[in-house]
């Protein structure tokens, strides 16, 4: 792992030597922030990072927090922000058609490979997963933002779609919104069921307040996706090079080696749910990018849209391709 933050450390430091920069030179950065939270929890935890992440690079870093995922793609394509943390899905529209590109990712702290879209119910309605899929109209139903991999993206590929199910056509009534209202709107009763991931759980846990320690009391998981890659950093491709390499080297470096400052960046890390970031590009989104297409293949089936199906099946194809040409070889006999 050291040796391949150093490899692509270097490379972007040779990038920030050649040629003119494609931007002026930044007098400030401004990072786009995900926060499932409220704005107010996610600038406590993220404050810390930013000032560092400032004092690094030698510009004033500010940050930048979208009322939605969409908000957050929009403000990258439109130049409003120079760099942040996307989820998986938002990150892949931001590289679709924000003008980014990733260049890190999450790690998750426990050591385990990636992350779980779940979904909740209230604790003591006796509601299964099957008594969920009946469909008859008579819960209410929260999903996340429609541009949140674990909220919205994992459930409709792993679980809806393959059934042919239309959440709206499902339940009483769908709401959407943030992976912590639905937590609490579930743990007061407030609905039924609703969309979250095993991260959001182990933030309220990690709070360790009354009210989240009796909203977990209140809620139980009754379905979890399979493993969901982890989130992306995204950056705008033209940035200026040279700062592409001084970003990179705080990013990468964060947090890294055995000092008392390491351990003290690895606490603010802590707060935000990840252990030192690792290096990454835009293969990272191949498996989002997968589940997407899946989504669609389901969805031009259940049409019957002809071209839709094409357009997915060439989709997926081309992922498949994409995917042999990253695995690394099978070991000889």
């Amino acid at each position: 792992m050291i040796g391949r933050r150093l490899a692509t450390l270097a490379a972007l430091l040779a990038l920030g030597a050649c040629g003119p920069p494609a931007t002026p030179p930044a007098k400030t950065l401004t990072f786009s922030i995900l926060s499932n939270e409220s704005r107010q929890t996610g600038e406590a935890d993220w404050a810390p990072f930013l000032a560092d992440f400032g004092k690094a690079v030698g510009v004033k870093v500010k940050p930048y927090y979208g009322s939605n995922y969409t908000g957050l793609v929009e403000a990258l394509r439109f130049k409003q922000t120079d760099l942040g943390y996307f989820s998986n899905q938002s990150g892949l529209e931001a590289v679709r058609r924000g003008g980014g590109e990733v260049f890190a990712h999450t790690v998750n702290p426990t050591g385990r490979a990636g992350y779980e879209s779940v979904i909740i119910a209230r604790k003591g309605l006796g509601l299964t997963l099957d008594k969920l899929l009946k469909c008859d109209r008579t819960l209410d139903f929260g999903m996340g933002d429609a541009e949140s991999t674990s909220g919205t993206l994992a459930p409709m590929t792993y679980l809806f779609g393959p059934r042919g199910i239309d959440p709206a056509a499902c339940f009483r009534t769908v709401r959407s919104a943030s992976h912590e209202a639905n937590l609490y709107a579930v743990g007061s009763g407030v609905m039924a069921a609703a969309t979250n991931n095993n991260t959001a759980l182990e933030r309220l846990a990690m709070l360790d307040t009354e009210v989240a320690r009796r909203t977990l009391a209140n809620v139980e998981v009754i379905w979890r996706s399979p493993r969901l890659p982890e989130d992306p950093l995204i950056w705008r491709k033209d940035l200026d090079p040279a700062l592409k390499a001084k970003i990179a080297r705080f990013i990468y470096g964060y947090g890294v080696g055995d000092s008392a400052e390491a351990r003290r960046q690895r606490a603010v890390l802590a707060r935000l749910q990840t252990a030192p970031f690792a290096p990454a590009d835009d293969r990272h989104l191949i498996p989002v990018r997968e589940m997407a297409a899946t989504r669609d293949l389901i969805a031009a089936r259940k049409k019957g849209d002809a071209a839709g199906l094409a357009t997915a099946q060439a989709a997926l194809a081309a992922i498949e391709t994409e995917k042999a040409a990253v695995a690394p070889p099978a070991p000889a006999p």
